[in-house]
């Protein structure tokens, strides 16, 4: 809501509550002429508040300027309203004569109470009208820095979200190549099936990772033909367990968040070696996605490169942002087997 729709807002609210109050007065038509000038002022004030003293004094944090100047302005609109209103009052309505009432011999007159002056009256009422105008005005602009707050972290997310994601699918298309690499020099008759696998992984990294959700099973299919295309670097096959037991395909997920877990398995477990093993396992219904990841490490220290720590990093932000107090990720290393159990919750409108 803008300026002037705000202003306009006011206008029609102070109108309504005055045209009521006249309906309670035994002379309507004086009533309405003495606050005629009195709501033309409360107009002004209003105006004022909105366009200049709230923009340049109270967002501002300029509390002290804000008061003194507020309340100048309305002691000096409640005098210069109450002195032209009874002057207008005076002029156009002059006061009735009526006929002396002579009083009973021994009644005692009644005692009056002196009304409030018209300056008094005029002050509380611009009093009441700037205080409820402040209010409104306050309300609305913490609203407005509120959604404005809300808009730029989601901004902030979305940005970080595809910086992870930046740093995530080189490193896979990375190790890929390298194993179709490998593959070449053990097998060339097989690197036509392992492109046909990366070729498939491309075609999702590139036309579905762009999108904030994903079906489960198409995340399955990717990790699939990742297995499929590392298994294929060797003749023998690998101690590689895998089980998938999803009750709906098209439940959703955020994009390559279980691959840096199995590609830390595949690098880390030394699955080339005897002894060695992988267990996968992904269980979904439309509430829950349990994922586990069981691998052994070897005796022996395995040389690291240096891209290889970026995946399991970027995936415990991404869970952070996406799924925020909606996941458990446990992460175990006991007799030289690491395991990893992530929970996620689920969304009845994901």
């Amino acid at each position: 809501m803008n300026n002037y729709k705000r202003f306009l807002f006011q206008i029609i609210l102070w109108g309504i509550i005055w045209f009521f109050l006249s309906f309670g007065q035994n002379n309507n038509e004086k009533f309405l002429i003495e606050n005629s000038i009195l709501f033309a002022f409360q107009i002004g004030l209003i105006g004022l508040l909105i366009f200049f003293i709230a923009k340049h004094f109270l967002f501002k944090k300029k509390y002290l300027f804000f008061f003194l100047i507020s309340l100048s302005i309305i002691c000096v609109s409640a005098l210069s309203s109450s002195t032209i209103s009874s002057n207008l009052s005076s002029r156009i309505l002059p006061p009735r004569n009526n006929p002396r009432m002579v009083d009973p011999p021994f009644k005692r007159p009644p005692r009056r109470i002196k009304p409030p002056s018209i300056l008094m009256v005029h002050f509380s009422n611009l009093m009441i009208a700037y205080l409820i105008a402040t209010f409104i005005e306050t309300f609305l602009f913490a609203q407005k820095k509120e959604e404005e707050m809300i808009r730029s972290k989601n901004e902030n997310l979305q940005t970080e979200l595809k910086l992870l994601k930046s740093q995530i699918n080189p490193h896979f298309l990375f190790n890929s190549l390298n194993n179709i690499y490998a593959l070449s020099v053990i097998d060339s008759d097989k690197t036509q099936q392992s492109i046909s696998y990366l070729s498939e992984m491309l075609r999702y990294v590139l036309y579905e990772c762009d999108r904030p959700y994903v079906s489960i099973q198409k995340e399955i299919t990717y990790i699939k033909n990742y297995i499929k295309l590392f298994s294929l670097k060797n003749s023998k096959p690998y101690e590689i367990t895998t089980k998938f037991n999803v009750d709906d395909n098209t439940v959703p997920i955020a994009p390559m968040l279980f691959i840096p877990f199995i590609e830390n398995a595949f690098k880390h477990s030394n699955i080339e070696k005897p002894l060695s093993f992988i267990e996968i396992d992904i269980t979904s219904n439309t509430s829950n996605i349990n994922f586990e990841i069981i691998n052994s490490i070897p005796k022996e220290k395995i040389m690291k490169d240096k891209i290889g720590g970026i995946g399991l990093e970027n995936v415990k932000k991404r869970l952070d942002i996406l799924y925020h107090e909606k996941h458990k990720l446990l992460i175990t290393n006991d007799n030289n087997i690491f395991k990893v159990k992530l929970n996620i919750k689920l969304d009845d409108n994901a």
